[in-house]
């Protein structure tokens, strides 16, 4: 089938999330990250304003256009998904660093994850002491104690059968009925 000249190409408008054509409109919703990628690639490749502007109108560089397109060619319209970013493996705490850290615990219930860490460095593995921490929470190994804050250990508890002195009772009660006479307007003389 050939196309007649005063046909023309449909056009993305990005604002309206909309594929308009000579005959009627396409509405693309807005999530679908594929779709758009893939209208920018047709409107670059086939269309007449050409790869640097079709990236600029969808809001892409040049560089990102070029590498859609390679996917594109690579794994058609699923290579346009988007990936994870950042390492997708752990290559620093693999599982024989992990099994290294709990052994380390076990053998050891008083080190902290700083001695774990440098004594793995020893060894030759590169963690960090961050990476051994992890693994520690991870794995529920670090112990559960309770700090007391600073300057609270060093007082003597008084438990709940505690009697104050005759002198301090004597003068709790004179406070006491101080207070009471000031606050009802009277005064003891």
């Amino acid at each position: 089938m050939f196309l007649r000249e005063e046909a023309r190409m449909a056009q993305y408008d990005v604002k309206k999330h909309v594929v308009v054509g000579t005959h009627g409109s396409l509405n693309v919703p807005e999530d679908d990250e594929i779709t758009r990628k893939l209208l920018m690639l047709i409107e670059g490749e086939c269309g007449a304003v050409g790869p640097l502007q079709a990236a600029g109108k969808f809001g892409y560089r040049k560089q990102r256009y070029f590498q859609l397109r390679a996917a594109f060619e690579q794994s058609g319209a699923l290579g346009l998904q988007s990936q994870k970013r950042g390492p997708k493996t752990n290559y620093r705490r693999t599982s024989e660093v992990v099994r290294q850290v709990i052994r380390h615990c076990f053998l050891d219930t008083d080190a902290s994850a700083q001695v774990i860490a440098q004594k793995l460095r020893q060894s030759g593995s590169t963690i960090s002491t961050r990476s051994v921490e992890r693994v520690i929470t991870e794995y529920g190994l670090q112990k559960k104690t309770s700090q007391v804050p600073p300057g609270r250990g060093a007082r003597k508890s008084r438990g709940p059968d505690h009697q104050p002195s005759g002198a301090e009772h004597r003068r709790r009660s004179a406070q006491h009925r101080t207070r009471r006479a000031t606050a009802t307007g009277r005064q003891d003389q």
